[in-house]
């Protein structure tokens, strides 16, 4: 297996994850099969009961993985389905190393962080690495990794060590590390300054790890006496080390890469130059080329309670991203704070509730409400599954790839997924629509199309006769991908547009 470390210096928030992700699309442009890995060295055991203000958004996958939003944009740019072991954590680590101590596996020695802690990291990195992601047999070529945090901070020097042991026992012609760092500009005379990079990367060979490239983040592209300063202090050759100055989009990261001929170093790195082609990234170009000319724009009320953070809707931002590029259309979003719809704001700052109500047109029910906000409302619409469990937070919901069956091949969700019997999609809730109210619901328009597969759990709703109100207990938002748009994201972004019954047409007609 050939590793692909990808650290970060200076200040968090560089876009490691787009720089991992980045790295991976290059190299499969080149023929080889990439697989990936983002450690977080918090002590949580994974994502699902963190606030989306400290991380952003909760990814789910197939498996029922909670995991950080980093492996979303892994599986949008590589279209991989990752597993959640994909995502390392210490408080995973720590757990599987506690485990084996309580069970006596380490015959009455002293567990220490150094060897058994980090000899549990390699041992994690290299099982997962095996893992295949792509749909096909065997393990990947290349394995991405991505330390998460910044080089110094303290709860990473575990996975600093880990790694720095897992360099020198695959060899150096199977390691190959990038950091990531920041090249500021200060005060008005506008000068690159390399301080910053230099102190991290020597923190780094401090540390045991030796970076054999540089990405630079920058807003403006580097000047060449800069990018021989940084060689010079960083013992990294000039032609090694990359730029990724700030871009229009993010599609055009990857192009970057190719374009500094990052593919050739790393394969170089990892004796890979024989076996690997040359990179095929028509695709990714025609992709950020077709997204800067775009200039016909779709308006999209998005109401959420995280909105002072949009990392926190990552992927349904993505999503309505891919359908309106299918549509020739750039989103504009206009996000609105749930908390300024409701009775209390109007109050506190009318201005932002009635504003907040005129841009959305919504259909209340008189007196009915969730359990989930109030517990004692006398006609529960959404109630607690019966299953879940009220005591513990921690991976108890209903998560994961789920089936769902249309009730009906005459509704609209099934003619978007072009299959009239069922779709498999993500899951990840705890509340579902009360099945003693369903009969009332449904006599008053709306039609639950979907189901799950017991039949008494609703997973889809229309409104027919509407241009597109449709509502899905699922998260088809977290398997869309650039160039395969969510169909129901799709569905939405054509409705606006008023294209929804042609396309639908079209192909029923087979064209």
């Amino acid at each position: 297996m050939k590793y692909v470390l990808v650290t970060g210096g200076v200040v968090s928030g560089l876009g490691k994850g787009v720089t991992a992700s980045s790295v991976g699309v290059v190299l499969k442009a080149c023929g080889l099969r990439v697989t990936s890995i983002k450690i977080d060295p918090y002590l949580n055991m994974d994502a699902g009961t963190m606030s989306p203000f400290e991380h952003g958004e909760v990814f789910v996958l197939d498996d029922g993985g909670e995991v950080d939003l980093d492996l979303g944009n892994y599986e949008r740019f590589l279209d991989v389905t990752l597993t959640k072991d994909n995502n390392i954590t210490t408080g995973k680590i720590y757990q599987s190393v506690l485990e084996k101590e309580r069970r006596g596996d380490y015959l009455g020695k002293t567990v220490q962080v150094v060897p058994h802690i980090t000899d549990a990291i390699k041992d994690c990195i290299e099982s997962v690495a095996l893992i295949p992601v792509d749909g096909k047999e065997g393990p990947a070529d290349v394995c991405v990794i991505e330390l998460g945090g910044t080089v110094g901070d303290i709860e990473s020097m575990p996975f600093i060590e880990a790694l720095r042991q897992l360099s020198f026992s695959v060899g150096q012609d199977n390691f190959c590390l990038i950091h990531v760092s920041l090249i500021p500009v200060l005060g008005v005379v506008g000068e690159q300054k390399t301080k910053p990079t230099q102190h991290s990367v020597r923190e780094l060979r401090a540390l045991g790890l030796t970076p054999q490239l540089l990405a630079c983040r920058s807003a403006q592209p580097l000047l060449d006496n800069t990018k021989e300063k940084l060689s010079q202090f960083c013992h990294v050759p000039v032609a090694n080390i990359l730029n990724i100055h700030d871009v229009p989009n993010i599609w055009h990261v990857p192009l970057l890469l190719r374009s500094q001929n990052a593919h050739y170093s790393i394969l170089k790195q990892l004796d890979l130059l024989s076996i690997a082609t040359t990179p095929d990234l028509e695709a990714w170009t025609r992709r950020a080329e077709t997204f800067d000319n775009l200039t016909d724009y779709v308006k999209i009320a998005m109401v959420g309670k995280y909105v002072g953070l949009t990392d926190s809707y990552l992927s349904v931002v993505k999503a309505l991203l891919h359908a309106c590029i299918a549509c020739s259309l750039k989103p504009s979003i206009d996000w609105i704070a749930a908390s300024d719809l409701e009775d209390d704001t109007a109050l506190s700052t009318p201005e932002a509730h009635a504003a907040s109500w005129k841009t959305l047109r919504v259909l209340g029910f008189e007196r009915a409400n969730s359990a989930e906000f109030d517990e004692q409302t006398p006609n529960p619409v959404v109630i607690f599954m019966p299953e879940g469990s009220r005591t513990h937070m921690g991976s108890t919901m209903r998560l994961g790839s789920r089936r769902t069956l249309f009730q009906t091949p005459d509704c609209v969700t099934s003619k978007l997924y072009f299959n009239t019997q069922y779709v498999d999609e993500r899951h990840r809730h705890r509340y579902e629509v009360n099945p003693d109210v369903i009969g009332v619901l449904e006599e008053a328009g709306l039609k639950f199309v979907g189901k799950d597969e017991t039949g008494k759990r609703m997973e889809v709703m229309e409104l027919p006769g509407h241009p597109f109100y449709v509502g899905v207990q699922f998260h088809p938002e977290f398997k869309s991908r650039p160039g395969k748009p969510s169909a129901l994201f799709l569905g939405l972004i054509l409705s606006a547009k008023g294209q929804l019954e042609g396309y639908l047409r079209r192909h029923q007609n087979g064209s």
